[in-house]
């Protein structure tokens, strides 16, 4: 394999500098108007639903009632995406969705160690987004009833409007993309440099040949 000089690779750098500035622009640029116009901002928004006694009375809350609403979080978690309870949310929003389409844009989870369970639901509308994760909710306590003919869902924490788009930052994208433009520029560079076959100056055809380089003529110019 060919060994690489490296201040010689250096050299070659600075003398395709523009190369590399050319990259770093114009991918950065691209970037930028990719953000811009092209990136389709998204939105989430997030409710909680907690598991309690049937008791109203908290101080009858035994271990054995904490115990149950945990092991029914995860059940839970999976009637949340249900079509019993989204197909009610798509028909009481008229929302321009299929049940496929919602459920995709809904993640549950459960905040472990805890009768909590976080509904959190994405939209290219912030408003839409915080809607429907609050219808969620709300059916959702009205079936569970109806479902294990027990109440022990309360709604502990309400969905509000995205302030900001989730999957959209202007200043972080365009470094990164900065940092792409400069690393593909840089990879240019090197591959021009790496099958460059042109002599540059006489050491070169001393290391080449293994001889020595008795004299140097000189370009001239009238």
């Amino acid at each position: 394999m060919e060994t690489i000089d490296l201040k010689e690779l250096f050299e070659y750098y600075k003398s395709k500098f523009g190369i590399v500035i050319l990259f770093v622009a114009l991918v950065g640029i691209l970037g930028c108007l990719y953000g811009l116009f092209v990136q389709k901002p998204m939105y989430k928004s997030s409710t909680s639903i907690v598991l309690i006694s049937e008791s109203k009375d908290n101080s009858q809350l035994t271990y054995n009632d904490v115990s149950v609403n945990q092991n029914l979080v995860s059940t839970y978690s999976e009637i949340v995406k249900s079509k019993r309870i989204l197909n009610q949310v798509i028909n009481n929003l008229n929302l321009d969705y299929s049940y496929g389409a919602l459920s995709n844009n809904i993640e549950v989870s459960s905040v472990t160690g805890t009768q909590i369970i976080k509904i959190t639901v994405t939209d290219g509308n912030s408003k839409t987004a915080m809607k429907v994760a609050n219808e969620i909710a709300k059916v959702f306590s009205k079936e569970i009833p109806e479902l294990y003919n027990i109440s022990n869902v309360n709604i502990l924490d309400t969905a509000e409007v995205a302030s900001s788009a989730y999957n959209v930052n202007i200043a972080k994208q365009s470094t990164i993309f900065l940092l792409a433009g400069l690393a593909l520029g840089l990879g240019v560079v090197f591959v021009m440099y790496y099958f460059d076959r042109s002599v540059k100056n006489a050491s070169q055809i001393e290391d080449k040949l293994k001889l020595p380089v008795l004299a140097t003529v000189r370009e001239y110019r009238g």
